[in-house]
Formats: C-alpha cells, structure tokens, sequence
C-alpha cells in the first residue's frame, strides 16, 4: 500500500504509546494529511491494518511514503499542534475550513463619552465589545438602531475633540450632540449603560429602566423629554417583536450543525449560529473542502479546532454530533480563561436552536447545489463555444484608471465552479504612458506567469481579457515574451453603448469577432467573470487614487509641512473634513495663520 522504500509495519512496531501528532508525506516530500492521536502507534497502524478504509483514505494511504511524528504531553496539546500544522500546509487530505478574518463586534470606547462603532481585530480591556456576530452587515444594522434609540456618538475622537457645530446626526436626531455640549456627562452615561444592556440581551430591564424615568420625567410636567423617552420604549418593544429566538435568559453560546449530502458528492455544510445575550444574531455557513468520506463527527470535530482555536468562544457550544469533547474543552478553557462547555444532548430552548442551525445548514447546502449546478450549466456552455472540454480554471484581468492617474491591474481566479478570491490579485501599475491601457495589460500578465515560468502556481485553462483586440494583442505580446505558447487567450469588447448583451468575443483562434445570444449561458458565465475583475480593479484603483490625493492634495501646498499636514488633519477629522471647513476654521488649527488659511482654502477649492 505504500511507495518507495517505507515499511509501515516495521514503522509503527517503533512508535511511542505517547499522544501526539503525525504527518504523512508522499515521495516527493509532501505533506498530505496531518492527525492526532492519543496513541500514536495504535493511530498510525489503524491505517495499515483496516481492511474498510474509504476510498479517499484508501488513495491518501497509497501514496504514503514517510510519516513524521511528534510527541505531546497531553491529547489537548497534540490538538493544538495538529490544527497550527493543518493552516501552515494545508495538506490535500485534511478538512480544511476557510480561514476568514476575525469576526466583528460592536464596541464602546472607554472615552469620557463612549463612541459607538464598528470594530474587528484584537480586543483591548479599556474598551467593551459585544459580540462576535456573523457579520459586518448584522453589526452595521446593530449600531443603527442603537444610534435611533439611544443617540451615541459614531465619529472619531479626532473629530469629537475638534467639533464646534452640530454635525447631521445631530440634525436628524442619530446623535445628542456630546461633542458640543448638548447633553450633560451623566445624562449620556445612563444611555451609554442602557444600550449596555440591550447588546447584553436584557431588554426588559432597559424597558423597565427607561419607563421608570418616563414616569418621573411626567411627573415633574418635563413632557418633551417625557416623550422622548416613550418613543425609546416604543422603538425597543418593535426590536424585541422582530428577534426570532429569545430564550428570556442572557445566554451567550455557539450552536453547530452539520449536513452532508447522500447523493455521493461529498458536499458538506456547518451552520454557526450565534447566541448572544439569549438572542439569535445570525448564522455563517462553512463549506470545507477535503470532506470526502468523512463522518459528521470528523466535520465538526474539525470545525471546532479551526474555528475556535487561537480565537475567542462562549462559555457554552452546542454541537448536534456526539464528538470526543474532553480536549476540546480543556484547550478552550485554558484558552479563554473561562470555563468552556461543549454540550451535544440539549433541551428546551436549546434543541430549538440546534433544530434551527440544522435546518439552515440544510438549506444552506441546497442553495449550494443549486448555484453549482447552474454554474456547471455555465462552464458546459462556454466548454462548447469555444470547444475546449478540458475549461476548468480561468483567470481575469482588467485595467483601471482616471484618466492615467493610479493606474491599478486586477486579476481574478475561477477555478471549480466558483469565484476563488483568495486567489485574486492586484498590481500597481507604474512608469508607463498613463493611460495606456496596453502597456498595462502587458505588464500585469508578465508579472503575474513570471511566477508560473519560475515553477511556482499554475496556467489557467482560459485568459480573459476584458478588452478588444488591442488589449488580447498586448496580453499575447506578453505571454509571448515569456515563452508561453500554449495559452489560451479571450477578450470581451463592450457592445454597442456598452449595453450587457451585446459583447463581442475576441480570440487569436477566431477569423472574426464572435457574438453570442444575450441569454446564452456561456455569456452569462464571461459577464460574470468579467463584472467581478472590474469590480476588483475598480477597488484597488479609488483606494489607491484616494490615498495618493490624500497626501498631496495638502503637500503641494507650499507652507505646509509635515506638522501642519499633521495637525490639520487630526482636527478635522482627516481631508475631507479640511476641505469642507471654512477660513476662519482653518485658521483655529495651530500654526495655521490667517494668510496661510486663506491660501489652503483657495488651493483645495
């Protein structure tokens, strides 16, 4: 069952007893599965002595030429080592979940008057964070309903210290003003410690709260703030009409759930819902890749060492599968700080949850399958049009500029049926005519299979260009100078008043320029493509045109140095600020006087 020279018998009869960590490399030294176990030679062997090994198992045991071990002191330990080597090489038989960024959470600044706001990255003790929520959009929702009922500053402390008139917010009534002493210190904690806790789930208290001031405020015949108040209570009671799951307890926890398809696809979903505060935030779905084979225990006993490993979990995680727990809960615990429990028989309220994360992990996994199989409905119709069976992969490129400033190449990756952004590229584009778009195209494909000559990433079945004959003519030149003579190259022309529809198909193999029917599901799949290399270019292009205008807009200004760009800046809140403020604001800044005001305004306007 093995290559080479390896004998797995005489191999395992070696092995420690001990827990520990194992890595199986193939004959060209590559890692190609990675485990733990709390035996490492009883582990090791199962794999060389089981008669029903899976098929995927069966192939990963065939091509095993090495195996590597490491000794740990604790199952716990060899957890943690199997999940840090798993994202490091990224073996081709492991389950692997998608590495996303660090969840978001709403925060409360420790300021003297607390800012509202968006926050995602390490968390610091002088501030408050609620969450981990599913999403950003959740959170942007959050902090807007927070601002209608309770009114907490959202801008910078830069622009807070350096406010002298009411912004829009206060206008339209999303802020009360803090910044230029339209509400007392005191008055504005106890709306600070009221969304406190909202975002804690206890909006019972803060109903009581609040109608315990409405009734005071009445008494006292200070009606407008009277109402005020009641209009919080109203806006609080249709918030809490809208949650879905409210178990009337400020519980915080995870719930897992996992669904494969029977059809034989190997096609697997976990659904993470999110409690927070006894309310249901949201749910993320995670397809992972490798999950051939695999049980619903492996899934989640994956998901729960690369999801929450190095990241921070709630006191309790629900699982729909009986897993081996014990480790896990040890490595979170010690972990976190605080008792971490994993919970897979739940009751009540409970079993709600986890029936509700299996069903959206069942729906999920059909929305899947559908969107995939219209994309390979896509990939089959373009397959024939350009009659290349083999199309899997295609790679996108696309220019953009204003007018030859901040010239900026994407590159965009689809590969299996599906948009692979972690692929995407961007590349500066820099010492050519600005706006010369060939000259652009030539240098982004050079840059981007120079790599591909050195023996480092793949050539894609298909280049497209998102351009006429002259961009496709500029892309061959380049491929040519490399000594690519194999690649297969198409370019999109818009259509007459760029109207989607009526692209025109440019390719060296073609006589003549090729026009497909607007519903044809081939074009559907180039728009596609096509839409999302722009968009990707489009990006990179404004963040690097703002940044460059960012800069100099201000250090073009003869009189203004480092300091003063500096101190501009800050008091206003960065350039935008500057630009909207008047002579006489200007002029306030330190070092800014009165003549110099009057040049900085005449040069940004």
């Amino acid at each position: 069952m093995s290559n080479g020279g390896f004998n797995p018998k005489e191999f395992c009869a070696h092995l420690p007893l001990q827990p520990g960590v194992y890595r199986m490399m193939n004959a060209a030294g590559e890692v190609i599965y990675v485990g733990k176990a709390v035996s490492l030679r009883k582990r090791v062997s199962s794999y060389f002595q089981k008669t029903n090994l899976g098929p995927r198992t069966q192939l990963m045991v065939s091509h095993v030429a090495a195996i590597e071990t490491t000794v740990t002191r604790s199952e716990a330990e060899a957890l943690l080592l199997e999940n840090n080597l798993i994202k490091s090489l990224k073996p081709r038989y492991n389950i692997l979940f998608r590495d996303d960024k660090s969840y978001p959470y709403v925060i409360l600044s420790g300021h003297e008057f607390p800012r509202l706001g968006f926050y995602r990255g390490v968390l610091d003790k002088t501030h408050q964070y609620f969450g981990p929520y599913p999403n950003a959009g959740i959170v942007r929702e959050s902090i807007q309903l927070l601002q209608k009922i309770f009114r907490l500053r959202t801008c910078e402390d830069s622009v807070f210290h350096n406010r002298t008139r009411p912004c829009l917010l206060f206008q339209i009534k999303r802020c009360s003003g803090p910044c230029i002493g339209q509400i007392d210190q005191q008055v504005y904690h106890n709306d600070v410690n009221n969304a406190e806790l909202f975002l804690q789930g206890k909006q019972t208290e803060v109903m009581a709260v609040i109608e315990a001031k409405m009734q005071q405020a009445s008494e006292r015949m200070e009606y407008e703030q009277a109402a005020a108040l009641r209009d919080q209570i109203q806006a609080l009671r249709r918030i809490r009409e809208k949650q879905f799951v409210d178990s009337g307890k400020a519980l915080d926890a995870d719930v897992i759930a996992c669904a494969l398809m029977q059809d034989g696809s190997g096609k697997v979903c976990v659904n993470l819902a999110m409690i927070r505060g006894g309310r249901h935030l949201g749910d993320k779905s995670f397809f992972p890749q490798n999950a051939d084979d695999c049980t619903p225990v492996d899934v989640v006993e994956a998901f729960l060492a690369q999801h929450y490993l190095n990241r921070s979990a709630p006191p309790l995680i629900i699982v729909g599968e009986k897993i081996k727990r014990d480790a896990f809960q040890q490595l979170l615990t010690d972990q976190s700080g605080h008792k971490i429990t994993i919970q897979f028989n739940p009751v009540a309220e409970k079993r709600a949850w986890l029936t509700m994360a299996n069903e959206n992990a069942q729906q999920a996994l059909k929305q899947l399958l559908s969107r995939q199989a219209s994309q390979e409905k896509r990939l089959l119709a373009l397959q024939q049009v350009l009659h290349m069976p083999g199309l899997n992969r295609i790679e996108c490129f696309d220019i953009s500029h204003t007018l030859g400033e901040a010239t900026v190449a994407s590159c965009v990756v689809y590969d299996n049926f599906s948009m692979r952004n972690n692929e995407y590229r961007r590349y500066n584009i820099e010492g050519i005519t600005p706006g010369d778009d060939y000259a652009a195209m030539r240098e982004a494909l050079s840059r981007r299979y120079q790599k591909v000559i050195s023996g480092e990433g793949q050539l894609p079945d298909l280049i497209l260009i998102d351009g006429g004959k002259g961009q496709v003519t500029a892309a061959q030149e380049a491929l040519q100078e490399l000594g690519i003579s194999d690649a297969k190259l198409l370019g999109v022309a818009k259509g007459e008043a760029r109207k989607p529809g009526l692209e025109q198909l440019i390719s060296p193999a073609f006589e003549k320029p090729l026009q497909l029917p607007s519903e044809h599901a081939a074009l559907h799949l180039i728009q596609q493509i096509r839409d999302e290399a722009h968009r990707f270019a489009i990006q990179g292009h404004r963040g690097k045109r703002a940044k460059a205008r960012t800069s100099s807009s201000l250090e073009d200004i003869s009189g203004v140095g480092a300091k003063r760009r500096q101190r501009l800046l800050g008091r206003f809140g960065g350039l935008k600020g500057v630009l909207t403020a008047s002579i006489e604001e200007l002029q306030q800044t330190e070092g800014i006087s009165r003549k110099l005001a009057e040049k900085i305004y005449k040069e940004l306007h």
